[in-house]
């Protein structure tokens, strides 16, 4: 668009046709910043470091239970902190309130630092409040 010349053009400008995306792309990298800082929020709330597998990732529709177990050896079901005395209850009350057989579908995350025979505890209190469908919860060996 140079300087506008000519008798019938005298003190007027031509529309401007062009549109001034600073602004959207301004807005948009704020956005994906912004994405970008709070996804990794999003993941399982209790900090636990997870041992490798090679096995994929399961599909789910149904939330499942997450029940964790710190290397301290504290439990927690679904991010809330449980104590030991109160976890065949709330199992038992997780197992009456399924509607399916096997109950919801739990997964176990354990620190791996943990004693074998404190996982296997765990899983023992689950299956005796009638949760049949538990599974282990790693980290693939290709993400580290």
């Amino acid at each position: 668009m140079g300087p506008l010349t000519g008798s019938e053009r005298r003190g007027r400008r031509a529309p401007m046709a062009e549109i001034n995306v600073t602004p959207m792309v301004d807005v948009m990298l704020v956005l994906l910043i912004i994405f970008m800082v709070t996804a990794p929020l999003l993941v399982a709330g209790v900090p636990i470091d997870l041992p490798d597998t090679k096995a994929g990732a399961l599909d789910q529709e149904v939330k499942p239970v997450q029940i964790s177990i710190e290397s301290s050896g504290a439990i927690f079901v679904d991010d809330r902190p449980v104590a030991a005395e109160a976890l065949s209850p709330l199992l038992a009350q997780i197992a009456g309130g399924a509607r399916d057989e096997g109950g919801p579908r739990i997964f176990l995350r354990a620190d791996r630092s943990l004693d074998y025979g404190r996982v296997m505890q765990l899983m023992g209190e689950i299956n005796a409040a009638g949760l049949r469908k538990v599974a282990l919860v790693s980290v693939s060996g290709d993400r580290k």
